[in-house]
């Protein structure tokens, strides 16, 4: 088991240092010039030589390779640089005052997805063919089909302007949350509902599950203690994989709803080719989508303990 951790996190490292090598060559490919972006290309009269000194500040003269480098060694040792835009505000300072927001989404959307698509997945495999089943089956393929940020502007429109029970944007009460949350966990409550039915089928298909039931064993402890245990592999790699996209359609949701997180601040940084600021998200985001694997890999032999992990 050390090994394989040991191997994996190896593999991580090298993971993220090609994605923090991709994002850095992208941002400097982008056009434009941050220093123009800075001094509002134009609006301040300033000399080509006050321009070159702020690059210089900044670093932006040395050759790209060594740029990575000093950025790379920086983040190694925990320090983000300091916002290009914001007058050299820290980007540490940025991400930890943009978190809160977007972790609270985060977790709350997805507790509300678990809570609700589990069990409905469980009741709509045990229930094969029923109207429940048709229900939740219809039902997932419009929550996997319908685009978030076309559901979160329908939402807006509907219970924000006309019926008035949240509000449009922000996060002055609780109410703010509401929309953003059941926006962000709709589609993947139809993504575990359709894998936890599935899983659930195949599973009381199977010789151990006919066994226990051949024994004597009430239905319901049957379904509980030996079909659903199973059946749960699937949708702890399906939960593992959709953790990314959760955070990508936060990007989404957070511009919509004009939320304060780390979406927001991302696309707001990525328009002001603010490099430090995007980096720095970046290769955050990949180590924890990187962490989760793995802990999605050790979960397996949580969930199954047929399951032995070695290297």
């Amino acid at each position: 088991m050390l090994n394989y951790i040991i191997s994996r996190l190896l593999q991580g490292a090298l993971v993220i240092f090609l994605i923090s090598l991709a994002t850095f060559v992208i941002m400097r490919m982008l056009p434009g010039d941050p220093v123009m972006l800075l001094l509002g290309e134009g609006e301040i009269q300033i000399t080509q030589e006050q321009i070159d000194a702020i690059r210089a500040k900044w670093g932006l003269d040395r050759p790209y390779y060594e740029q990575y480098l000093v950025w790379a060694g920086n983040m190694l040792r925990g320090d983000f640089g300091d916002s290009l835009i914001r007058r050299g505000v820290p980007v540490r300072d940025m991400i930890f005052e943009a978190m809160p927001v977007t972790g609270r989404l985060n977790v709350m959307a997805f507790a509300l997805a678990l809570l609700i698509s589990l069990p409905a997945g469980i009741v709509a495999g045990v229930k094969r063919n029923s109207p429940f089943d048709y229900a939740t089956t219809i039902g997932s393929t419009i929550g996997v089909a319908l685009p978030n940020f076309w559901f979160g502007l329908m939402g807006i429109i509907v219970f924000a302007l006309m019926l008035r029970w949240v509000p449009p944007f922000g996060l002055k009460t609780w109410q703010g949350y509401v929309l953003p949350v059941v926006v962000l966990a709709s589609e993947q409550m139809a993504v575990f509902t359709r894998v936890m039915r599935g899983a659930t089928i195949e599973t009381l298909s199977q010789d151990y599950v006919r066994t226990a039931t051949a024994k004597g064993l009430s239905r319901q402890v049957v379904i509980l203690r030996h079909a659903v245990r199973n059946a749960l592999l699937p949708v702890v790699t399906v939960i593992g994989f959709r953790i990314a996209f959760l955070f990508s359609g936060t990007i989404v949701i957070e511009q919509i709803f004009a939320l304060p997180g780390l979406g927001r601040l991302f696309v707001d940084s990525l328009y002001r080719l603010d490099y430090q600021v995007v980096q720095s998200l970046v290769v955050l985001l990949a180590a924890l989508v990187v962490f989760i694997n793995l802990l999605t890999d050790l979960a397996y032999a949580f969930v199954d303990p047929r399951i032995r992990i070695e290297r």
